[in-house]
């Protein structure tokens, strides 16, 4: 499974980064790098909750 980070710049100067295939997923940084990175940690944490949840993601796990 590919995921796409989508990254914008506020007009407040906070980066957003937003995984577009998970509603929801988004987080905000002082730098794009911040971002960046705390929205990916959120993606991962999401897609593990679906997992144990027996929400299996298309793609991550096959039988």
């Amino acid at each position: 499974m590919r995921l796409t980070l989508a990254v914008e710049r506020e007009t407040d100067g906070r980066w957003i980064a937003e995984v577009v295939e998970l509603p929801g997923v988004l987080a905000y940084g002082a730098t794009e790098q911040e971002a960046t990175g705390a929205a990916q940690a959120l993606a991962l944490r999401v897609i593990a909750d679906r997992i144990e949840h027996g929400e299996l993601a298309p793609g991550i796990l096959k039988r």
